[in-house]
């Protein structure tokens, strides 16, 4: 997977005045921000390296604001989406939290109302975008264990002691121990918490 790009504020709604509202809202504070008039020119441009957070108006011409949160689930996104709603669309808006938005906002809303969602939905995405790098590095080290340190790891996590595992996998302790040590060191591991950390991060 690329870098992610600078935390982006993506703003799709196809009303001209609230772009521009919402434009000046952004340079006021200082926010990278991107604007598309419609939910079909977000999704030309998407990738998942895009960090930051979706202001999506939830009713449009063309593809609906649903709809495109539907669309960039199935592509594996995490961006965070914060719904703008009329009054009559909050049972949409708790449908689209349902499916993952992490918030929805009514019209008319205060800039500072909005900002502050913003804000949140920023640290979201990036705390799960710091989850999904460690659970990737994870990975990767799991990868150059060999089978019989699998075998070791899967049963030192569920905190059997060298003696037991030994037993169970008919060799001796001093082999255990051995595969042990290399099982923390090539995940590196600095405890046996930090270890069972790692394996369930994997699950």
């Amino acid at each position: 997977m690329s870098e992610p790009t600078t935390p982006t504020v993506f703003i799709v709604d196809d009303d001209q005045a609230i772009r521009y509202a919402m434009q000046a809202l952004m340079e006021s504070v200082g926010l990278p921000y991107e604007i598309f008039h419609s939910a079909d020119q977000f999704l030309e441009l998407f990738t998942l390296d895009k960090a930051g957070c979706l202001v999506l108006d939830i009713r449009m011409p063309g593809l609906g604001g649903l709809e495109l949160q539907e669309k960039l689930l199935e592509r594996g996104s995490t961006l965070p989406i914060i719904f703008i709603t009329g009054h009559g669309d909050v049972p949409m808006a708790v449908e689209a939290m349902q499916k993952g938005a992490v918030d929805f906002i009514q019209k008319p809303f205060r800039d500072q109302e909005l900002l502050d969602r913003i804000s949140e939905a920023l640290k979201s995405d990036q705390h799960t975008r710091a989850e999904l790098d460690e659970k990737s590095a994870i990975t990767v080290r799991l990868k150059t264990l060999t089978n019989r340190e699998h075998e070791v790891m899967n049963l030192v996590v569920t905190g059997k002691p060298n003696k037991v595992i030994a037993y169970e996998l008919g060799v001796s302790q001093r082999t255990v121990e051995i595969h042990r040590a290399r099982v923390m060191e090539k995940m590196e591991a600095s405890s046996l918490a930090d270890l069972v950390r790692m394996f369930l991060a994997c699950q």
